[in-house]
Order: C-alpha cells, then structure tokens, then sequence
C-alpha cells in the first residue's frame, strides 16, 4: 500500500507546503504556544508569592517580618525575613503581594523606615497590550480556525474535481478541462464504429478549419447526441475527440450539476457555456445527459425544480448561440427515450449518432487492441474468441483481456494462453466457481438436464452450434450449455426463434423423461421462454390468431415512493387471447423436445454419462459421444 494513502497525524505546519500564501499553521502554533507559557508563568507565580490582605501585610511589617519591598503603583510586592505560614495552610512563603487602598496611606512609608525596611519604587505600568491579548486571544483562535478551515475546504474542493471558493463558489461549473497532451485516447484507439467517427471526425474538422464548411453554406450542428447501451463506447468517442481536437474540451457528468440547493444547476450551467464561449472555438461534453434531461410534467422519475431548471438553462444556452460562436456540445445517454423533447429537436441535439453492440469484425479490432501489450501464447485466436464473444460489448470485451492477463498471474505465467480467455468467458457470463458440495443424485439431475439442451441442439435443424457442456456449478447456476451461432443475427425467423425455445425446453424434457418428474432447475429456461414467446405474440406479429399486430405491454413504475402501474393498449379479451397464444407456443415446443429426446434416448443416456464422467465436454467431444 502506498504511504500517502495512510492517515497522518494532523501538522499545521504541512500548510506551509501547499498553496495557501499566508501560513496559518504557524501562527495557530505561535498563538498556542503563547497561551501556555502566560498560563504557567502567572500558576508559578501564584505559588511562589502569598497573597496577603493590605492589613496581614502592615501587620508583618510593625512585626519586623518583612526585608523589603517593591511599590507599583497600587501594587506592593516583597520578602519576608522568616518564612511564612498562614494559620490554617501548610504552605510556607518566602514573598509576597497586596494591593493598597485607592485612599492614600500616609503612615505606610513611616511604618516601614521605622521598621528598617528596605524600599523600592517603580513607575506604574500602564500598557494595555498584555490585557488586551487575554480578551482578544480567545477570538483570534476561532477566526484563525474558521480560517483554516475555509482554506482546507477549498483545497479538498479542488482535489475533487470542484471549484475553489468553498460556499461562495458554489454556482461555479465543475466542467473538467482537458488539453490536447492530457488526453491520450485517439480515433485510432477506438476500433469499429466507423460511423460515428466519420460525424466526429467532421465535427472537430469544422472546429479547425471553419471556412471550410462556411464557403459551402454548411452549419454545423450545435449538438451531437451518442445513443448507445451501457459499454459500447461512448465516452470513449469523447475522450478521443478530445484527444483529437486542438481546441479547450470541458467534460462534466450530468449528475454534477445537481445539488441540495435550488438554482446551483442552472447557475453551474451558465458559468460553464460563459467559459466556453469565451474560449470558442471548443466542445462541451455533458456524459450520462438523462439525468438531468428527463421529460418534464410526465410525473415519472420524479418531479424535481433542481433538475427542471438546469434542463430549462441547457435549452436557454443552446438558443443563446451567436453564428460567429463555435461552441459544439457532445452528450451522451443510454436512454434516449427517456429524454424531453426539447431537447432532440432541430437545433439543439438535431443529431443522434448511434452506437451498437460491435460485430464480430469489430470485436476482432477492439480484442486487438486490448491485447498489443499483453504477451499471448500461439494458440491463443483472437478471431475465435471474437466468434464466441456475441453480445459483448467493448467494455466487456477490455474485462475479458483483463481477466485473462489476471489468471495467467495467478498460475504464475509469463504468456496468456487460450484457456485464459476461455475461463475468463465463463467467469463473466456464469460467474466464479462454486464450491458447494453437490451428491451424486444431483449431480445426475444436472447432468440430464444439460445432456438434453445439448442433444436438442445437435438433433434440431436451424439452431446455433454448441461450444460447451458444462455441470460445473457457476454463479447461480447449477450447469450450463454453450451455444455460439455462427454469424452476426440481425433479423430472427419464426422457424429459428422456436427452434431456440425447443432447445431451451430440452433440459426440463430430459427430466421428464429420465426420472418422470421435474425440478425446479429450468426455472430461468422458463422464464427466457415465457419472454421470447410473448415477443413473438404482442411485438413480432408472429401469431396467425392474434395477427400482424403489437401490443405495448403495462410498465411498472416507482413515483413518490409508490409503484404505479402504466394502463395496457389492449382489452382483457385479447389478454387472454395473448397468454392462450403463448401457452400453446411454450406447450407445442415442450411436446416436441420430449418426442425428439425420447426417440434418441440412448444418446441422452451417453451424453449424461460422459458429463458425469469429465464434467465439462467440447463440441468435438459431444459428437464423439453421439458418433
């Protein structure tokens, strides 16, 4: 662990070695210090002297008990020839101090030449100064504390991301700004999306080389809009534009211009597009943009002035913009549906570029360019592991390199083989391991189950490949079966999507037929089946009883603490007729896996042994078994 993580004791005087131009831990230690030395001086003092009333003290003198004294003003200090002991203190002194009367005593000097006293006069004294360090210094600590901490509050600020100011500067944009060198990401660092880079790369040619597009009567959008789901690049395209981009590149969150106080945002808002404008050409990026940019008066996600008013000043700015002013603002979301009209209308975010999940030559790019700095084996194909890896995204893509290089350490390896990867695949989408300890009988069920997704799979015509069987328990499940297709599916035909639900059913059909009952192993197979057919019914189209139709189905939604309900589009009759529908789908394609599985019992029989003989089984194993 690195040392400047730890906590250190608190030093006024690590001040000195930070910004602050007056240094206040110094002063507080001097102030400190001085209260402790006048402290222990008038504490010694009290002790060493007794304090005599002004009759005690004549009474010692006509006694023949005091050497001398000292006169002051009102102040008589002096020694006494034999030690001192009050009557009732155990205490003796050898000095002394007493205070005369205002009124003037005459007999006082008689009385001690009388009594051979030795006399000493000096002048009063009468500055102010120490009197008014015991009243003042009480105040000066306090103000000196606030201070410091105001100093302390700012400093922390920066450190985070904010502005200086503490309180005062709570208005002020908390608008990153990032500079050509300190941004290392490239356009070339982002593989596939071909597309959105051509729309930015045009952006931050325009910010360059604005005459360009103006001889052509070209205007350039004033806002660009990145749609995508979570991980497919967005703010990665924004940190490589602002590495691109040789003009001032502020990035602030969308979250961040929210606070407790009514008006921060909108406040935050004007400071960071006054700071743009001023520095123009430059680009805004405003990441995560539904937060703040959610439809009003809808009632759903909650009704808040805070964000409306920041919404409203977003819009205002927008409109603010001069011709001449080469402002570009960049957002990005991941609910675009979600977001106020306003907003995406022409001539404000009249530009939407979307991203998708990359395809198979994409992820190729992008495992390439995780993996140029980390050593890999031979076997190790990156093509096929860009094949098994559909529906990853780049963020994913990035964790898989990463979890692979993680258990190479561990096993102490010098390279990255394919079994890495391979691992790596299974830990992301099934999870780690378990250890549970599962008896024999289980594990049959398990390998019944798994046997008979994978037979389905081979038996069926129209379905994707299997890759692997697996009964090893991972995550929440028990086991699992591998299906990678073969290509990039945009478009899914009735015939392939009841294929995949025979498929699915297979595992719940083994159990039937094997042991005449079931368990509740196909609990998630059910429910992705149940889902896909309700797609196919009230989205696709793809029911002759219900027809080329599609119903939008009721939304729960939590509002004021309270789940409310959205009213569905259809009557209670084609509600029954849509679950009908589904039912008959769900029991046609059980029916199916049962008879197909039945027919080909002893390959079930061969397959589940072989799992419960090696637990895991590869494609090229599962067709030996069954050849």
């Amino acid at each position: 662990m690195n040392n400047s993580n730890k906590s250190k004791p608190f030093n006024p005087f690590n001040q000195l070695k930070g910004k602050s131009k007056f240094p206040w831990g110094v002063l507080i230690w001097i102030l400190l210090i001085f209260v402790v030395i006048l402290f222990f001086s008038n504490v010694f003092k009290f002790q060493e002297s007794a304090d005599l009333s002004y009759s005690e003290f004549k009474q010692q003198v006509k006694r023949g008990n005091i050497s001398e004294v000292t006169i002051q003003g009102q102040k008589i200090q002096g020694s006494f020839k034999k030690a001192y002991k009050p009557e009732k203190g155990e205490t003796s002194y050898t000095s002394f101090q007493t205070v005369k009367p205002s009124v003037e005593d005459t007999e006082l000097i008689n009385i001690l030449e009388n009594s051979g006293v030795n006399i000493h006069a000096k002048e009063e004294n009468r500055t102010w100064l120490p009197t008014l360090l015991i009243f003042l210094l009480p105040w000066a600590l306090l103000i000196g504390y606030f201070v410091f901490m105001r100093k302390r509050m700012q400093n922390q600020m920066k450190k985070f991301g904010g502005g200086g100011g503490g309180f005062f500067n709570i208005g002020k944009s908390k608008a990153r700004r990032y500079r050509k060198t300190s941004s290392k990401e490239t356009f070339n660092d982002v593989a596939g999306l071909e597309n959105p880079k051509r729309d930015l790369k045009e952006i931050v040619q325009y910010l360059k080389n604005p005459n360009k597009f103006k001889e052509l009567g070209a205007d350039i959008p004033k806002g660009l809009l990145l749609v995508g789901p979570p991980g497919s690049g967005k703010t990665l395209l924004a940190r490589a534009c602002a590495g691109e981009a040789d003009v001032p590149f502020f990035s602030i969150s969308g979250s961040e211009f929210i606070e407790m106080f009514v008006g921060v945002g909108a406040s935050r808002v004007r400071d960071m597009f006054s700071t743009a404008k001023r520095e123009a050409p430059s680009i805004i990026f405003i990441d995560e943009l539904d937060s703040i940019g959610r439809a009003r008066g809808t009632g759903l996600g909650g009704g808040h002035d805070e964000r409306e008013q920041t919404l409203n000043q977003i819009l205002a700015e927008m409109d603010g913009f001069a011709p001449h002013e080469s402002v570009i603002v960049l957002s990005a979301t991941n609910r675009p549906d979600v977001l106020d009209t306003a907003l995406t209308r022409p001539g404000r975010f009249d530009r939407q570029i979307s991203l998708d999940l990359p395809e198979k030559k994409a992820r190729e790019k992008i495992l390439r360019i995780h993996t140029r700095k980390v050593p890999l084996k031979k076997d190790v194909d990156i093509q096929n592991i860009a094949a098994r890896t559909v529906g990853f995204s780049g963020a994913d893509l990035k964790n898989l390199v990463n979890e692979a290089a993680l258990l190479a350490g561990r096993k102490n390896k010098k390279k990255v083989s394919f079994g890495e990867f391979d691992q790596a695949r299974d830990k992301i989408l099934l999870g780690h391991e378990r250890e549970d300890i599962i008896s024999e009988e289980e594990k049959k069920i398990i390998a019944y189950h798994e046997g008979g997704h994978a037979l389905m799979a081979k038996l069926t015509p129209r379905t994707d490949p299997v890759q692997k069987v697996t009964i090893i328990p991972r995550g929440r499940s028990l086991g699992a079966t591998e299906q990678t297709p073969e290509e990039d599916r945009h478009n899914l035909k009735k015939d392939y999507l009841l294929n995949r639900i025979a498929v699915m059913l297979g595992g719940r059909a083994a159990e039937k037929i094997k042991f005449k009952d079931v368990s509740n192993g196909a609990y998630n197979d059910l429910k992705q089946v149940t889902d896909l057919a309700r797609r196919m019914v009230t989205q696709w189209g793809m029911s002759d009883r219900v027809g080329p139709v599609t119903f939008s189905l009721g939304e729960q939604h939590l509002f004021l603490g309270r789940e409310m309900a959205q009213p569905k589009e259809f009557s209670e009759e084609t509600a029954r007729i849509i679950d009908e529908e589904i039912q008959k789908i769900v029991g046609d394609m059980e029916n199916k896996a049962i008879k197909t599985l039945n027919e080909n019992k002893d390959k079930l029989d061969r397959l589940a042994q072989g799992l419960l003989e090696n637990e895991t089984l590869e494609d090229k194993d599962i067709d030996r078994i069954l050849s």
